[in-house]
């Protein structure tokens, strides 16, 4: 591929905006939820650990729907690259969309709403560690299956911001599973202690 500037403007608002909300939902989340972990400011808000969860996911379901609209965007902004606009690659986008969304659905499905929005950090536990599919398959499919969709939705629209924007997303999951897996599983530790 050619120079990347002649594709991506780093500098143009809605690259910089879309950027900027693909940090900060993971930020939020982690921040808010460690936050109710140590103080219960939401269960006691909402008077009930499951209605502060389900308010913060429905927070977190807009933030994504808003970061999707703002990723779109951003692309409908930059140049398309003539060599993305081959078939193959908007049918390899097309697969990576269909994949990213059955990892997706299918984490949503073996964990429900309150497992997939950090029912954990509310107190609220899961009896035992889902490990049907798709976590058999691969680790935090969610979010990797969210990064799949990114990355097909760059493809599909020939756009190499979309590509930076996918790789943005892709370490912004990464550093969050750094802080997340310990700390759930920490979680899971004191319930355990907890029992005996």
């Amino acid at each position: 591929m050619a120079d990347l500037s002649q594709y991506v403007d780093l500098k143009e608002y809605n690259f910089v905006f879309a950027a900027a909300c693909i940090i900060f939902n993971p930020l939020f989340w982690n921040v808010v939820a460690r936050w109710e972990y140590r103080t219960h400011a939401l269960s006691r808000l909402f008077r009930s650990s499951y209605i502060g969860c389900y308010s913060l996911g429905a927070v977190i379901i807009s933030l994504a729907l808003y970061r999707s609209h703002c990723f779109t965007e951003a692309m409908a902004f930059q140049p398309q690259s003539e060599i993305l606009k081959r078939r193959e690659f908007y049918y390899m986008g097309a697969a990576l969309v269909a994949v990213g969304g059955v990892l997706v659905i299918s984490s949503f499905l073996a964990l429900g709403f309150v497992g997939t929005y950090l029912g954990d950090y509310f107190g609220i536990l899961m009896d035992k560690k889902v490990t049907g599919f798709p976590f058999n398959v691969i680790e935090n499919p969610m979010y990797w299956g969210s990064t799949a969709n990114y990355l097909g939705l760059a493809l599909m629209n020939s756009s190499p911001a979309g590509l930076v924007l996918t790789a943005v997303v892709a370490v912004c999951y990464k550093i969050a599973i750094l802080f997340e897996g310990p700390f759930t599983e920490e979680i899971y530790r004191t319930k355990e202690k907890s029992k005996k």
